[in-house]
């Protein structure tokens, strides 16, 4: 695996930090971004021409991470070329299908299976139904090929996310197949978050909209435990997320709002909340922040034959509010973990995908760290 990774800044041209020889065979190209930076025409051309034969990848962000940075307003690129393996990068608009569990369903079949070892998805995240796009993949998904990925951010500005391979385009998802004998992918996930507050259930719900908790409207119970802070929503929600239990033996999922409406007083979160589910409020400290992202990187080793070449961190812009100048931390905590020698890169997203520790199935998360760990 050759691997060549750039930093771009403003109207800077990219600067390349490590593999100064990026003449690289049809490599696989990542580029996340500031979605401001990534409207621009331009930085596709100018990507293009560093990578002439590249499979190029772009998404926005709420922030990219790259080897032990976090940017700010930049663009990250990492190029890398498959030596023993191949790859494959598949697309679908929500505008062609509007339902995203047949999306979920429609792309996974667009791969040839033999030798698929894992498929990545770079997804709109400001308005897609994540679960539901990664529920359509897991009904038709084989057990032994992985998935993992993240839904694309906008800072905290929530307005539109970026995902694409050629020309800038809202609601795109990407999906990216590996294959080869010789490939190891591992993934997993973990928050650090605590739930606090009396425990509702959810009465009144569709999909990924939450109407009412114990009969009352959810808007309001949300905007009573936020107090000032109600009138920064919906970006304040991102430091209280909901801890959602849809069954008293599953693992409770994390949800996080993404918007608001006042007029018909529901939250539209990232996820689905089902009726009958128990929903608690959840809080955390950077230093539960900086030991869950150590928790995601252990898991993600377990059980490794070899050491990971390069690692896809994706955390959540809510972990990013809270750990304000030290998010740094978090990276290099997993870092620390991981080994020094792996090229890592990522983004802080609306949403993080991978499967609970010890769990085939994959899930969408939000207030995690994520990692997917390559080596071939």
């Amino acid at each position: 695996m050759k691997i060549t990774q750039a930093i771009k800044e403003g109207k800077q041209p990219f600067k390349i930090i490590s593999g100064e020889n990026h003449d690289l065979k049809e490599p696989l190209v990542l580029v996340f971004g500031n979605r401001y930076l990534l409207e621009d025409d331009n930085l596709f051309n100018e990507v293009k021409k560093l990578f002439p034969n590249g499979h190029i990848v772009l998404g926005s962000t709420a922030g990219e991470i790259i080897d032990d940075t976090v940017l700010e307003g930049g663009v990250s690129l990492t190029a890398i070329e498959f030596e023993k393996c191949h790859f494959s990068v598949k697309r679908k608009n929500v505008s062609e299908i509007d339902n995203e569990l047949l999306l979920g369903q429609t792309l996974f079949n667009e791969f040839s299976k033999e030798n698929l070892k894992h498929i990545f998805l770079v997804s709109e995240g400001s308005s897609i139904n994540g679960s539901a796009l990664i529920e359509g993949f897991e009904g038709v998904r084989i057990n032994n090929i992985g998935l993992s990925g993240g839904l694309c951010g906008d800072d905290d500005r929530f307005e539109k996310t970026l995902a694409y391979n050629e020309n800038a385009k809202e609601g795109e998802v990407i999906a990216i197949g590996f294959y080869g004998e010789s490939l190891e992918i591992t993934s997993a996930n973990y928050g650090g978050w605590t739930p606090f507050g009396p425990e509702r259930i959810i009465t009144k719900s569709k999909n990924n909209i939450l109407y009412e908790l114990d009969g009352q409207p959810a808007l309001d119970l949300y905007k009573k435990y936020l107090g000032e802070k109600a009138k920064e929503l919906p970006t304040s929600a991102l430091l209280y997320p909901l801890s959602v239990r849809v069954n008293e033996n599953d693992e409770p999922l994390v949800r996080t709002i993404l918007t608001i409406d006042d007029t018909s007083n529901t939250m539209t979160l990232a996820g689905d909340v089902p009726e009958g589910a128990s929903v608690q409020l959840m809080m955390s400290t950077v230093d539960d922040i900086v030991d869950g992202a150590s928790t995601a990187a252990q898991y993600a080793m377990n059980g490794r034959e070899n050491k990971p070449e390069l690692a896809i961190l994706v955390s959540c812009v809510g972990r990013k509010l809270v750990m304000d100048q030290r998010t740094e931390e978090e990276v290099e905590e997993v870092i620390s973990v991981i080994g020094t020698d792996t090229a890592v890169t990522g983004f802080y997203s609306y949403g993080e995908m991978a499967p609970f520790a010890g769990k085939d199935a994959c899930r969408l998360h939000n207030q995690t760290m994520t990692l997917t760990l390559f080596s071939e």
